[in-house]
């Protein structure tokens, strides 16, 4: 009720993407830097699979209220920390090994009159290219980046990115069902450049049910699933 941003399907989507990841790699982050949190959600999702201290920025101070709230009522809150404070001014010395980032999604497009929406959705206090600065300056030599990001946004992203020494290892298109375009992509970044890894995901089937793809990796975090 204090977050601009609801929970949302691609975002539980990407969450659980990204511990997919994980375990495929084989990886284990021994700290996560969750970018935007919100409501926490990415953030509760990554503490659920990993062992992991998470440290969460949020902007918004009654967004950060309900995140600590989300924190502490969950059986991880000694790994989650809030922080209520501008990513820009995130000054501390730590190196992540795991950086994970909802960005807001829109930049030179109509705002809402809710100033809340604007900020989480629109990228006026955090550009893309500023957040890709960001990411470079807090991840370690060896971590890696999520991030979720609409389709239509992610080839200037992939591009920005690798000016600053941040390349694209694994990609995820993800479609509403068969008959749609993409609408969002997923991107894991390093430092070190590796194959890339493209693929794709359908949420929804012919039948307008959850496609098998989706339920493998939602399964551990929906009830009805």
């Amino acid at each position: 009720d204090k977050c601009a941003m609801k929970v949302c399907t691609d975002a539980c989507l990407f969450g659980a993407w990204i511990t997919a990841c994980l375990k495929h790699k084989k990886i284990l982050p021994k700290n996560i830097l969750d970018i935007g949190t919100g409501t926490g959600l990415l953030s509760l999702m990554l503490a659920q699979k990993t062992s992991a201290t998470i440290d969460a920025i949020e902007i918004q101070s009654a967004a950060a209220v309900q995140a600590k709230e989300n924190f502490d009522a969950s059986p991880w809150k000694d790994r989650l920390s809030v922080f209520s404070a501008d990513i820009l001014h995130y000054n501390v010395q730590t190196k992540y090994e795991l950086i994970i980032v909802n960005p807001p999604f829109f930049e030179d497009d109509l705002l809402s009159a809710d100033a809340n929406k604007n900020t989480a959705k629109h990228a006026g206090s955090l550009s893309l290219q500023e957040l890709i600065k960001i990411i470079a300056l807090h991840l370690s030599e060896d971590g890696l980046a999520a991030v979720l990001l609409p389709y239509h946004r992610s080839a200037f992203f992939e591009t920005k990115a690798l000016a600053d020494g941040l390349f694209t290892i694994k990609k995820l298109l993800v479609q509403q069902t068969p008959k749609h375009l993409p609408f969002r992509t997923m991107l894991l970044c390093s430092k070190k450049e590796k194959t890339l890894q493209q693929s794709s995901i359908i949420i929804h089937n012919n039948e307008r049910q959850y496609s098998s793809e989706f339920i493998a990796l939602l399964k551990d975090y929906y009830l009805k699933l």
